[in-house]
């Protein structure tokens, strides 16, 4: 690759990576008990029958749109997202695949229980184990064991897969849904079970609250953000927001108002624009034109969610009739969790503020990316930093046992920064434009992950990638306001 990469490891999937043991840590809660969870670090059940999982494909060919809906979504690329491949790569060199598997289990619930999964790369597995979250990994939960999990909430991928049963005849195929099953449901290929949890966030709270394996402290937290925030409160989950289209999602996070059950898709869209631009290229490079035109779709309403979900307030602060400060409220007005969410200390959520006088001269300016894509170190950040067991600044989610800071934004709340602002003579106007912007990690991280894919990804074959990209950044807020610096 054309730009020297950087030792780190990180996560950026919409479906991020786990949690991992650091010998030597102390114990903070009870270890899982491996006779209920023989897959240990994930925490995944499996309640085995001749009856096997089915492959999405023939899902297809009842339910050609919600397949359509699923395919190149999140949970489709959740195995096969060349920055998850890299990052595993990565961990299973530094602490080993038994401890990696916790994030396999969520990544590829089915290859880990059947035992596909070895460790990274994608070559020689079935279309079950390489298509990530895919329809029967939903449909085959039967339940969760959350409660009996060391942190005693869903956590570490605690599902239990139940794809079918053995009977008299046969192997019979289960799936469980949300809805009261008609008489025809199935059609005869399998049977239907109706399932309340999928109604519900514990459903998906199961693989988005990860805890490090040992200690069990939370390293993402978008369940606890959701469950402790409004957005719980008054009875609108994850599903609400994040399997419907856009103007469905901003209904729900204004009004509170549920989806009707026709509103809802299966697009499991959120923030993670990165990988569905890298899909997009893997489409076109690859000749499926509808692939790559599904895709874009996908990261234009990832965009639109992400400049939807903030707000700026710009006002100014006067101290003796004379300009002090400027303070900027950043308000979370859409996210049921926090903003940024997922790993947020790799996350970079930042104000930009540029303050130029009447001539057009800049008198100030602050969070300007530069030309190697580095943020300046006084840039206000939204986000948090981990550290290890010495209590010192880490990044690497095997050695994160705690946070030293969380700056992160919760639900429907705001977090405010304040400027000091050069005056000079205090004569006319001074233009103020603020920008929210946000970018899914450091850029270096992101070609550290790149550059570690295993062997057998070839970033130019697949993505069209000869050299290492530009990670893209996305204006979720600008705000241009104008202030006298003397009253």
């Amino acid at each position: 690759m054309a730009k020297k990469m950087m030792s780190y490891s990180i996560a950026l999937g919409g479906i991020s990576l786990g949690a991992f043991l650091l010998a030597g840590l102390g114990n903070a809660m009870d270890q899982p008990d491996t006779k209920l969870y023989p897959y240990a670090p994930s925490l995944l059940r499996y309640q085995k029958s001749s009856a096997e999982f089915t492959p999405p494909g023939t899902c297809a060919g009842c339910h050609p749109q919600q397949y359509k809906e699923w395919r190149g979504s999140m949970h489709a690329m959740a195995f096969t997202d060349p920055v998850y491949q890299g990052e595993l790569n990565k961990a299973v060199k530094a602490v080993g695949h038994d401890i990696a598997r916790q994030c396999e289990g969520c990544h590829t619930p089915a290859g880990v229980v059947t035992g596909e999964i070895k460790g990274s790369g994608v070559s020689g597995l079935s279309d079950v184990a390489v298509s990530g979250v895919s329809c029967d990994m939903c449909h085959s939960v039967s339940g969760h064991s959350g409660w009996e999990t060391p942190y005693h909430q869903p956590e570490n991928g605690s599902l239990i897969l139940s794809p079918g049963k053995d009977t008299a005849a046969g192997p019979i195929l289960t799936k469980y849904g949300p809805n009261k099953p008609t008489e025809e449901c199935g059609g005869g290929f399998h049977e239907c079970v109706e399932q309340p949890l999928h109604t519900k966030s514990e459903l998906c709270a199961n693989c988005h609250q990860v805890n490090h394996f040992e200690t069990h402290t939370p390293l993402e937290s978008t369940y606890r953000e959701w469950k402790d925030g409004p957005y719980a409160v008054k009875g609108i989950g994850c599903q609400d927001c994040h399997m419907v289209d856009f103007n469905t999602f901003v209904r729900s996070a204004d009004t509170f108002k549920k989806p009707e059950r026709g509103e809802f898709r299966h697009y499991f869209n959120g923030a993670n624009f990165l990988l569905y631009a890298l899909a997009e290229q893997a489409a076109k490079k690859a000749g499926d034109a509808e692939l790559a035109k599904d895709v874009h779709e996908k990261y234009a309403m990832a965009v639109a969610r992400l400049q939807a979900a903030a707000d700026l307030e710009v006002t100014p602060v006067y101290r003796d009739k004379r300009l002090a400060e400027i303070k900027v409220r950043v308000k979370n007005v859409r996210a049921g969790h926090n903003l940024p969410t997922s790993l947020t200390n790799v996350r970079q959520l930042w104000l930009e503020m540029t303050v130029t006088d009447q001539n057009g001269k800049v008198v100030m300016t602050t969070g300007t990316v530069n030309k190697k894509g580095e943020l300046p170190k006084e840039a206000r950040l939204f986000n948090s930093e981990g550290m290890e067991k010495g209590f010192h600044f880490a990044v690497n989610p095997w050695e994160v046992i705690a946070f030293a800071r969380h700056d992160s934004i919760p639900p429907k709340g705001y977090k405010d920064v304040y400027y000091g602002v050069p005056v000079g003579s205090g004569k006319g106007s001074l233009a103020i434009e603020v920008k929210l912007r946000y970018r899914q990690a450091d850029q270096d991280l992101a070609h550290a992950l790149l550059g570690a894919v295993p062997k057998d990804i070839d970033l130019a074959a697949t993505y069209g990638l000869t050299a290492m990209p530009d990670l893209p950044i996305v204006d979720m807020v600008s705000k241009s306001v104008k202030l006298q610096p003397v009253l």
